[in-house]
């Protein structure tokens, strides 16, 4: 979660309304220097709250326990023997190469090694990922020493696994040739770098104006699916998931899967084989690079510190690594800039002009964040120059924030890390840092400039932090047909993307490839238009007072045309009438802004409450729920009446359009495609395109996913007439948001080229 565990957030609320009124009012008017030291004070007169805290890190266990390799190795064998093979290698990958071999020097059985290590690599085959079982085997071979019975196992795999491999070879279709069958694959785009603005188009501009503060303008015409950013976080940290805190008496283990399972800690690629770090069994690689990368320029001063860490929230973590990657030296000298009556960094954006022609030629120097020749850059200055909002914060929430970033300075100091956060010595000296006590000393002058520094990036992460999603496979993901999900994978900070301001009907698509962000133009963006990302509230979503609700965090009031539109007196939004509940008589719409909803045909004058119906909504997501599980457990014949039943029941008080009608079209399809019904998944299918394309647009990334399914369901149906026209539309809308290279757009292609490939006869038929 990005803030503190809710035990700790509720101690510092009841501290707060326990203090001194007139230090209430202290701490609320406080700069961020003088925040830090009365936060300082508080913490050393209330040692009972470090001792609380320490409690709340023993939730969060992040030792390394060598019995746990046993206990997965034992949980992985329930699921492989139940077919389940997502999830036993999942499992098996938690028992880790170091993670067995510190086993053995605790009594794990010589014997079980083989069969674990290979079961994983079976799993690999299984699920058809031969080239991650070759790769998962060559690591094995360069990580242990083979002993004459583990070499025996190893190459009677490798021989399998290299017959697989070809045998897969002769039974896939041939890969198309650089431009055979048309397409995007293979042409490089074009993309010229602005000399202003690093990470940006040259066809963009940095402005400033006081209604919207520094924003990007287009100085050309653009064309849809243009890029016009790609940036490399300056910090991410990955979001560990919600599976993680322990309650008193549960097992320190646990075999669901969060991010911290699946992704590298570091680059944020999926593991196959992960490599742990050596001090705690939380964070883990992709590779030795990414460990050693990790170590000296951040996880040497966060290891010792990991189960804190959990427990103070992903932006804390994000504020720590922050500094840490930025150097004491360059944190040093912009907050103490800020201090010499330099009242711009607490309003950045406060005395900037308007940029004119000049300015543009000459660079950006009237704007917050540029250096000195004038060039907006993504590095820690623009970051530090971000809105913190100081002023507009609660009170509460700044106290909660400044009393998490003072514990974790003390523990610093504690722990004897404080050295090695101002980079005065070497990885190797820092490589065993002492254990964390509870302290009570006084901050030193250093770590108080660190503590500072991270309070206002744990502010300015409530306007600024990015989510890094990711397209995660829904289900046991051993179907032939994918169902993907954007999922948050971790919190960054990327100082070029923040320039970027809200719009709930945006012009671009933000996408994702690791750490790195691309935003590309979702529709032609004329000469001189802002270019605008939604942080997250749609119109297409939710309603325009839900929309500005969410968007106070940001304190602003969007002014989008969506939301000028429904403010408007008498507009309903096309949320309101599309996601709307139906006359059980009639089907007409009901409506009415009361507890009560009426029949919109007056002739029908048929009432019900919306309280009753909104349950009955409720209950309908349940039983669905109900029915995926079947669905997950193998009952698939079970899942396809309970869906039909729910379908049936939503008919009598849902709206033809609603969302809700539209997924549950989509599970049937999916449920279908499970079993092998490849001409009834489609037609479920179409039926949730439909109502996707009413709600999102026929060029919407929503579309762009159901026909990518819907292309997947043809292709294995043998549809092949309507499956190319499928794909070409596909590749179409998710090329403009994705790009031609994308993991999508590269499957699409290789069913096109299938396709293209058979037998004329066969064309002719379908």
């Amino acid at each position: 979660m990005a803030l503190p565990v809710a035990e700790w957030q509720g101690r510092t609320a009841r501290l707060w309304a326990a203090l001194e009124p007139a230090l209430r009012e202290r701490l609320a008017a406080a700069s961020l220097q003088d925040a830090v030291r009365l936060g300082c004070d508080v913490l050393r007169s209330k040692e009972e709250e470090e001792a609380a805290l320490e409690q709340l890190c023993h939730r969060a266990p992040t030792g390394k326990k060598p019995e746990a390799a046993s206990w997965y190795r034992e949980q992985g064998n329930r699921e492989f023997k139940r077919g389940r093979y997502q999830a036993a290698l999942r499992l098996y990958s938690r028992v880790c190469l170091e993670d067995i071999a510190r086993a053995e020097s605790h009594g794990y059985p010589d014997r079980l090694l083989p069969k674990v290590l290979l079961r994983k690599a079976e799993c690999l085959l299984c699920l058809g990922r031969l080239q991650d079982a070759q790769d998962f085997l060559r690591v094995l071979e360069s990580k242990i020493a083979l002993d004459g019975a583990m070499t025996t196992h190893l190459t009677r795999l490798k021989k399998l696994s290299q017959l697989k491999v070809k045998l897969g070879e002769k039974e896939r279709c041939p890969e198309p040739a650089q431009g055979e069958h048309g397409g995007t694959q293979g042409e490089p785009e074009i993309w010229e770098e602005n000399s202003s603005i690093s990470g940006a188009s040259s066809s963009l501009s940095l402005s400033f104006d006081a209604e919207r503060g520094r924003h990007l303008v287009a100085s050309q015409d653009i064309m849809a699916g243009q890029s016009l950013v790609k940036e490399e976080a300056f910090v991410s940290v990955l979001c560990p998931g919600e599976s993680l805190a322990l309650q008193d008496g549960d097992t320190a283990w646990d075999t669901r899967a969060t991010n911290a399972d699946l992704y590298c800690h570091r680059c944020l690629r999926q593991l196959l084989a992960s490599v742990p770090c050596q001090g705690c069994s939380y964070a883990q690689y992709c590779s030795q690079d990414c460990a050693d990368r990790a170590w000296q320029q951040y996880h040497r001063t966060e290891c010792p510190l990991g189960a804190l860490l959990l427990t103070l929230g992903v932006f804390c973590h994000v504020a720590l690594r922050t500094v840490l990657l930025a150097g004491y030296a360059e944190v040093s000298r912009l907050v103490e800039g800020s201090h010499c009556g330099d009242k711009n960094l607490q309003n950045p954006e406060g005395s900037c002009r308007p940029l004119s022609e000049a300015d543009a030629g000459a660079g950006s120097r009237g704007v917050p964040g540029c250096d000195s020749s004038g060039r907006y850059q993504s590095s820690y200055q623009a970051l530090f120059h971000l809105l913190p909002h100081t002023e507009q914060h609660s009170p509460e929430h700044k106290f909660l924030c400044t009393l998490s970033v003072v514990a974790l300075c003390k523990q610093l100091q504690a722990a004897g890390l404080e050295a090695a956060v101002l980079s005065q010595e070497s990885p190797q000296q820092c490589s065993k840092p002492k254990t964390c006590e509870k302290t009570s000393e006084e901050l030193s002058p250093e770590l108080k400039t660190v503590a500072e520094a991270m309070l206002r990036h744990m502010l300015q992460l409530q306007c600024n932090a990015q989510a890094i999603t990711v397209m995660q496979e829904m289900g046991p993901g051993d179907g032939a047909v994918v169902d993907k999900k954007p999922v948050r994978l971790a919190t960054a900070f990327f100082p070029v993307l923040s320039l970027l301001n809200h719009s709930c009907c945006p012009n671009t698509s933000v996408s994702f490839s690791g750490t790195s962000v691309t935003v590309r133009a979702a529709q032609p963006i004329s000469s001189g238009q802002e270019v605008l990302h939604c942080y997250g509230p749609h119109w297409c979503r939710m309603r325009v007072a839900e929309r500005q609700q969410l968007l106070r965090q940001y304190f602003f009031k969007c002014r989008c045309p969506a939301c000028l539109q429904e403010l408007q007196s008498g507009v309903k939004s096309v949320v309101s009438i599309r996601n709307s509940f139906c006359c059980p008589k009639c089907r007409a719409q009901m409506q009415g802004e009361e507890d009560t909803l009426c029949c919109s045909i007056e002739a029908c004058a048929t009432s019900a409450s919306r309280d009753h119906l909104s349950g009955r909504l409720q209950d309908l997501q349940q039983e669905i729920k109900k029915a995926l599980e079947l669905l997950r457990v193998g009952k698939a014949d079970q899942a396809i009446k309970k869906l039909l039943k729910c379908r049936m029941d939503a008919e009598t008080f849902l709206s033809p359009e609603h969302l809700m009608m539209g997924e549950m079209e989509d599970h049937l399809a999916q449920v279908y495609a499970t079993v092998g019904k490849w001409q009834e998944a489609a037609r479920h299918l179409r039926k949730s395109i439909e109502i996707v394309e009413m709600h999102h647009g026929p060029s919407s990334v929503e579309t762009g996913h159901e026909l990518f399914k819907l292309a997947q369901i043809l292709f294995n149906g043998f549809a092949v007439s309507e499956a190319l026209s499928t794909i070409q539309r596909a590749e179409g809308i998710l090329s403009v948001h994705f790009g031609p290279q994308s993991a999508q757009m590269q499957e699409l292609q290789e069913m096109k080229a299938c396709l293209s490939e058979l037998p004329r006869n066969i064309l002719q038929r379908t």
